[in-house]
């Protein structure tokens, strides 16, 4: 009980961050330990598990894909979005800063805490980790495209973001922003739009298991060099989630903002700063940053404790 407990816990942990542009799903299943897991999980639904479930041999199948670990991971997950969406455009309008700021504190503690399972470094494994970096940073510059609701692309959104959300330091959230409908998505999450949801579930269920299938032996073959990738990505990806940023927003070629179908002005980029003294504003995000990373430190305590008592 005591584990699936947990493996739901995780789930709503990954959910969250997907939800949050530059916070990935990927690196909350990395540093709670259930990353090459899931991917293994996920990379078996091939041929095999195709056989098994035509011949309604469920025991096997459910086994072959590691099923119950998937349902209360993915239960998780659901709940997760389902439930934080709307809070989190509350959180985001009203206490942007000290959400980026524990969210801040929480991806500084991950590139330690995933970085030191490196099991050896060298040149190799430092230049994966400087590309990755490289990539993340590259990623967090790019400006948005504008929204586009067509059937087909989002579809695309779906694989890509699926894609990015299972590779720590990439947010899927982040990656809907640059494809211009994060605002179209999470409102049709909220108000649950399928005219919009079922081409992205469709482009997830596409992308899910190709890709992980890739990831997991890219893991396996490569591990050193990928987790410092990985770790590169998750440094990289801090400059998405300062919290001191003022927003710019879209504008047409006449200067003019640029509005979703709601109305509401779409972001482009931000202009980062340093805050201005120590004011109740800024020792709040100084908390809330401390809280994020204690809050990574806890996960892999408890982690520990519980690898040694197996």
């Amino acid at each position: 009980m005591k584990e699936i407990i947990s493996w739901f816990a995780k789930g709503l942990g990954i959910g969250a961050a997907n939800v949050i542009p530059g916070v990935s799903g990927g690196t909350i299943a990395l540093i709670t330990g259930i990353f090459e897991r899931l991917i293994n999980a996920l990379k078996s639904f091939n041929l095999k598990s195709l056989k098994l479930l035509i011949k309604l041999k469920l025991k096997e199948f459910a086994a072959h894909t590691d099923l119950k670990f998937l349902l209360f991971i993915f239960s998780g997950v659901a709940v997760s979005i389902f439930t934080l969406a709307r809070l989190l455009e509350f959180l985001f309008v009203e206490y942007p800063i000290f959400v980026w700021a524990y969210f801040f504190g929480l991806i500084l503690a991950s590139v330690y805490f995933v970085g030191k399972t490196v099991d050896k470094f060298s040149l190799p494994i430092i230049i994966s980790f400087i590309i990755g970096t490289a990539i993340a940073v590259w990623i967090s510059f790019l400006n948005p495209a504008t929204e586009n609701a067509s059937f087909w692309f989002l579809i695309i959104c779906g694989i890509i973001a699926i894609i990015s959300m299972i590779l720590p330091g990439i947010s899927g959230s982040f990656v809907l922003i640059l494809l211009g409908n994060y605002t179209l998505i999470l409102h049709s999450v909220n108000v649950l739009d399928f005219n919009v949801l079922l081409p992205v579930i469709i482009g997830a269920a596409i992308g899910l298991p190709a890709f992980s299938g890739f990831l997991s032996w890219i893991f396996k073959k490569f591990k050193n060099q990928t987790i410092a990738t990985l770790t590169g990505f998750i440094f990289g990806s801090l400059l998405i989630l300062w919290p001191w940023k003022k927003e710019i927003y879209l504008l047409n070629d006449t200067g003019l903002e640029i509005l979703n179908k709601d109305g509401e002005r779409i972001v482009s980029s931000y202009e980062r700063y340093l805050p201005d003294g120590l004011n109740s504003e800024v020792l709040f995000g100084i908390a809330f940053f401390i809280i994020g990373i204690l809050s990574i430190w806890t996960i892999e305590h408890f982690a520990k404790t519980k690898n040694k008592a197996v």
